[in-house]
């Protein structure tokens, strides 16, 4: 009997993920890693608070429904952030929202911009909704504001999507520049500015919120510093008006009942932000003392990784990759042209970062 057909859109993608997960590589080694320094996760865990949280509502309340409007969470948002409720959209992760961006502000065919070696689960959602992926190298391991803008106006682009800090290099310009980077787009062109590493970033970073801007949509996560990654709670401010399109298509149950009881506990313990961040920084410097010990380049990073130059070409880095994996060691590396060169090691506890330190020289030895 033949089988219903996908339509020609989703018939001619790859049946592939944006990233291969350490739990198949697990499967393929047949033992778990010993240290799990590729997926940019808070290894430190969640706050007390939020334990304690989801702990009672696994007790109590996980037999329910969530509340589609997600009001505790983004009116506690809306007083931390100092905007309005309205400003505030609240998905299942910023993957999730990613998506339903491109959905909403953008058509079939449509020209959609972002550097090239970015973020690559924003290109599988361009790519799922049939819009034209433009991209424009990095310069000097950073995205390339000038020429993102120059694209966006020559395209007439209707979305652009920029992440500060970025992943996967670690690097971030200035409020000033991003600001300027806004000016410098067409009125008719959205901005994604992907914030996921914000509050891991020097205040310099983080433009001051201005939701009157009507081109700019902020993404900000629970997964990074909040250590929340496998609940899924990501979140966006934008004007109201913006904001309204999103409750006209996205999954109203989508952050569950966990989710969400979770994400309001973990904002409220500013406490342990701090302690994690501090925690972040010193595991910077350490993945950072591990790689110039070896000759490996750090680059700096306002994130909760560390991007490696390892001074030869793509297929050297890839090399180092695949040995530290036979080592049990879990990391990934950047793979469009210019970049490649690079490893990236996520930040650990301290005994994942020194089986790291050890298993690195041999990794090396073995990659030349």
């Amino acid at each position: 009997m033949p089988m219903p057909k996908a339509n020609p859109l989703v018939a001619s993608l790859p049946s592939a993920t944006p990233f291969v997960g350490p739990e198949r590589l697990e499967r393929q080694n047949g033992r778990p890693f010993k240290a799990r320094l590729g997926a940019n996760e808070c290894n430190y865990g969640a706050s007390p608070q939020a334990i304690a949280a989801m702990d009672r509502v696994a007790r109590e309340e996980v037999w329910k429904y969530c509340d589609p409007e997600v009001w505790d969470l983004r009116e506690a948002l809306a007083a931390h952030l100092r905007v309005d409720m309205d400003e505030i959209v609240v998905g299942s992760g910023i993957d999730n929202l990613l998506g339903v961006t491109v959905r909403i502000f953008s058509d079939t065919g449509d020209a959609i911009v972002t550097s090239l070696g970015a973020y690559p689960t924003f290109n599988y959602h361009v790519a799922g909704y049939g819009r034209r992926l433009v991209t424009v190298p990095y310069r000097d391991d950073k995205e390339d504001l000038d020429a993102l803008a120059g694209a966006a106006r020559r395209e007439k682009a209707k979305i652009v999507y920029l992440s500060n800090p970025d992943n996967p290099m670690g690097t971030w310009w200035s409020a000033g520049a991003i600001e300027a980077f806004i000016d410098a787009l067409p009125e008719e062109t959205l901005l994604i500015l992907d914030e996921a590493y914000g509050e891991l970033a020097p205040d310099t970073a983080i433009p001051r919120l201005d939701t009157s801007r009507a081109n700019v949509v902020r993404m900000r996560t629970f997964s990074k510093a909040y250590g929340l990654a496998g609940l899924r709670v990501g979140y966006l401010i934008g004007p109201a008006d913006l904001c309204l399109n999103y409750h006209k298509v996205r999954d109203h149950f989508g952050v569950n009942v966990m989710a969400q009881h979770g994400a309001l506990a973990a904002l409220s313990d500013q406490t342990w932000l701090a302690q994690v961040t501090t925690q972040f920084e010193a595991a910077r410097k350490h993945i950072a003392a591990i790689g110039v010990a070896n000759g490996l380049k750090p680059i700096v990073s306002a994130t909760n990784f560390v991007t490696f130059d390892c001074g030869r070409d793509g297929e050297y880095a890839m090399r180092i990759l695949q040995e530290l994996n036979a080592r049990d060691v879990f990391i990934r590396k950047p793979m469009a042209p210019g970049i490649d060169r690079c490893i990236r090691v996520s930040c650990g506890l301290p005994h994942e970062l020194d089986y790291f330190g050890n298993a690195l020289p041999e990794a090396l030895k073995a990659a030349r």
